[in-house]
């Protein structure tokens, strides 16, 4: 129950980081406008992988999938509702939540190692 919460907790902090760096305000509202086209991505991504694969949602396979899910899925709803899609943003979101979405999964997998 925890790996969701984690993904969606990394997709907030990419709006809320997003709309800071770039002075658009720091709402309740405006964090989630700007979130849920990647949140949509995200839910994708859990669906897809929960139905193909046969691993834990912490692997980072799980998560490549839920990377690659947020951001064309987030990518495409943002250009069908007129918003942003620059080739910049969109390398620097795919940075952020590839690295995001599988870094703590890395974690998880290390520290359960031990």
């Amino acid at each position: 129950m925890v790996a969701p919460l984690l993904d969606v907790l990394v997709v907030l902090v990419f709006a809320l980081v997003g709309r800071r760096s770039h002075a658009h305000g720091i709402t309740l509202g405006g964090v989630l406008e700007t979130a849920a086209p990647f949140l949509c991505g995200t839910a994708a991504g859990w669906l897809l992988a929960s139905l193909a694969l046969d691993s834990s949602p912490r692997s980072w396979q799980f998560g490549a999938v839920v990377v690659a899910a947020t951001v064309v899925v987030g990518m495409l709803l943002r250009r069908l509702a007129a918003a942003g899609t620059a080739p910049s943003f969109i390398v620097v979101a795919t940075v952020f939540l590839t690295v995001t979405l599988l870094g703590w999964r890395l974690v998880a997998r290390a520290l359960s190692s031990d």
